[in-house]
């Protein structure tokens, strides 16, 4: 453990890089600036295992976040696994999984995945999200539209700018009570692994890590947590 932390946390301070762009893992902001939520609360019970003080440095979005790794501005990133973040951060298993769903008009002919990646189909998405890169890399045919932010994403496609919109399942969801219009593709095109990002060289330490997220989620802390934030019902765990 000492090693961990000495790898970690040098100056008994770890410094959480937390995504405020994820609605479902940052529920809230305090007066004082701090994240509040799911992600906030699972790193600071790493700074706890490792006996230092967390410190929560927020990001608008995920790119920014994973843009930052060699900045010496985190330790750790909560941030999602994708392959194209994986060339420069390394991992840990996931803590939780996040459908990720195409919301279409019900009037379209689009039912499946598969019909959506068409030539001339275009799809609103928030740029460098999880989901983003993994269009990217498997979407060969249909247009990326790519947004600031997710609501810019849901705002693009109600106003007739796109076909398609990617975005998360719980979100996509909100959608679908203000508008009868629209219907969900059912089945998830890709499921967002979030998980805890380090430093390539510091990819020893996703033992620890990995040791951590089995025990927070078997002991039913990420549960607790899940319900504190009432996220429980839009948010699945790799293994219980």
């Amino acid at each position: 453990m000492k090693n961990i932390r000495k790898k970690l946390a040098p100056n008994d301070i770890l410094r959480a890089g937390i995504n405020l762009g994820n609605f479902l893992l940052v529920s809230d902001i305090t007066e004082k600036g701090e994240p509040v939520g799911v992600s906030p609360d699972l790193a600071k019970e790493i700074a706890s295992k490792l006996q230092v003080e967390c410190q929560l440095i927020p990001f608008d979005r995920p790119g920014e976040l994973a843009d930052a790794v060699n900045e010496n501005i985190w330790d750790i990133g909560n941030i999602a696994y994708e392959p194209e973040r994986a060339e420069s951060i390394s991992f840990s298993d996931p803590y939780v999984l996040i459908d990720a769903n195409f919301l279409v008009k019900s009037t379209s002919n689009f039912r499946t995945n598969i019909d959506v990646d068409q030539p001339q189909i275009s799809i609103a998405v928030a740029g460098r999200s999880a989901y983003d890169l993994w269009l990217t890399e498997n979407f060969k045919c249909s247009k990326i539209i790519r947004t600031a932010s997710i609501d810019e994403s849901h705002d693009l496609f109600k106003n007739g700018g796109a076909d398609v919109l990617a975005g998360l399942k719980p979100k996509l969801f909100d959608e679908l009570n203000f508008n009868d219009d629209y219907l969900i593709i059912e089945k998830p095109f890709t499921q967002i692994k979030q998980s805890v990002g380090v430093k390539k060289e510091y990819s020893e330490v996703l033992g620890f890590l990995n040791k951590f997220i089995f025990n927070y989620i078997k002991q039913g802390f990420l549960s607790s947590s899940l319900k504190k934030y009432k996220v429980d019902d839009k948010l699945s765990l790799p293994f219980s």
